[in-house]
């Protein structure tokens, strides 16, 4: 593979190889620069070669593979039906909906009309197959919603020419990485592949070696004061630097007195708006009824809710009328909120990667953000390994009010860090070995 490069130093849009269309796209949406990740990838992948890229959350990865990935599409005009040239995978329902509303604003003002296909789960496939008659051009999917439309013969793959990752790292989870080696089999061998990814965990690397031909790879780190490191701790590599306006912050406390200790940060410190991270589904119920009780304008955000559910809450809270959305891990991935000023760790992440992503939620796009962590004595020596993995260590606080009269269980465990599967190296070079 060729080494991690130093993103150049760009004038603006022009220079990248855009076409004049895609230019006043990016004017029109108000997309000032390109961000290094954009200015790195965006050449290379309109050359058709494989990229690789790793890159803080809210470094503008999406527009990075969209831009190149409409332009390749007008050099391939569809001749007859309509058959996917581009697919784009994703984790996430809410990640599948955000690119596809990215592609769809960029395809307004694109140089050739794009008729695109999003798919996911937790709503009924009928109308999905049914959008898919006239063919498509581009399709957005999670892996098992579109495992899903091939079965029921809604659309071929024989002709897809780009394939993306997004969150590439998530889609190597325990319940994607056979989903995904699936996905590979039913495509051609001969494609081009980019892969972003905002972690580099050695599965992702796996993939890489498997599926890459010579790629372009792009490494990208945070540079913040008093912050934990990102994506180059994982990488182990050097990348340029990403200037980010992040303030991390580990505050020692009960577990018991988290709720009220949440209820104190958000009245003294006025938050406007904060998303909390729990564990599990049950904690993502029960802490937004407390707050609810409170008087806090609080809803719950988790895999139980139906698809129409969770899109209303998000909008909802994007739109200022939630002041707290107390989410599981499905809220750390995919979801671009605009000004989110506060992201709380109520309970800390299973897998440092996961930290990662959830503090990506706010500091986005050049704006300031603070992420809290709780930690109770019993996670103390967990929250020390996920610091391991970021290479720092963050001061502890305690606020006044609120000390800490728990101890460490006997016994207790070094911390949850998920650890290395090599089976799923296995499983995806096969599917890279069989047509992947």
């Amino acid at each position: 593979m060729n080494t991690p490069v130093n993103t150049p130093a760009v004038a603006g849009w022009d220079a990248l190889g855009l076409a004049p269309r895609l230019l006043r796209a990016v004017q029109t949406l108000g997309l000032e620069a390109p961000t290094p990740v954009q200015a790195a990838a965006i050449p290379a992948a309109l050359g058709g070669q494989d990229v690789l890229a790793c890159a803080p959350t809210g470094s503008g990865k999406t527009a990075a593979y969209a831009l190149p990935l409409l332009q390749r599409l007008a050099a391939h005009a569809p001749i007859g039906k309509r058959r996917p040239q581009a697919l784009v995978l994703v984790p996430t329902r809410e990640l599948a909906a955000q690119v596809g509303e990215t592609l769809q604003a960029l395809t307004e003002h694109g140089p050739t009309p794009v008729k695109l296909s999003v798919l996911y789960g937790g709503v009924s496939i009928n109308p999905q197959l049914m959008a898919l008659r006239g063919g498509a051009d581009v399709v957005v999917a999670t892996p098992g919603r579109l495992l899903d439309v091939l079965d029921h013969n809604g659309l071929r793959l024989d002709d897809v020419h780009t394939l993306v990752l997004d969150e590439a790292d998530r889609l190597l989870d325990s319940g994607f990485a056979e989903e995904l080696a699936r996905v590979l089999r039913a495509l051609p061998s001969k494609r081009q592949n980019l892969l972003f990814s905002a972690t580099f965990p050695a599965e992702v690397d796996a993939l890489a070696q498997c599926l890459l031909h010579d790629p372009l790879r792009v490494a990208l780190a945070h540079q913040a004061a008093g912050s934990l490191t990102d994506a180059d701790a994982d990488t182990g590599e050097a990348g340029e630097a990403v200037e980010r306006r992040l303030t991390e912050r580990a505050i020692e406390v009960d577990s018991t007195r988290r709720t009220p200790l949440l209820r104190h940060l958000i009245d003294q410190e006025g938050w406007p708006r904060v998303m909390v991270f729990v564990a599990t589904r049950y904690a993502c119920d029960h802490v937004a009824d407390k707050l609810r009780r409170a008087g806090l304008t609080a809803e719950a955000f988790h895999g139980d809710a139906s698809q129409g559910a969770r899109t209303r809450l998000l909008a909802a809270f994007k739109a200022g009328e939630l002041q707290v959305l107390v989410a599981t891990d499905l809220g750390a991935r995919g979801i671009d909120i605009a000004q989110l000023p506060v992201v709380v760790n109520y309970d800390l992440p299973r897998a440092a990667a996961d930290y990662v992503h959830r503090i990506g939620r706010t500091a986005r796009a050049g704006a300031s953000g603070l992420a809290i962590s709780f930690i109770s004595p019993a996670t103390e020596a967990h929250f020390r390994l996920i610091e391991k993995r970021q290479g720092r260590r963050l001061p502890r606080e305690r606020i006044d009010g609120f000390d800490v009269t728990e101890t460490a269980p006997a016994g207790a465990a070094t911390g949850g860090i998920k650890g290395k599967r090599p089976s799923k190296k296995d499983k995806l070079r096969a599917a890279a070995a069989n047509g992947g």
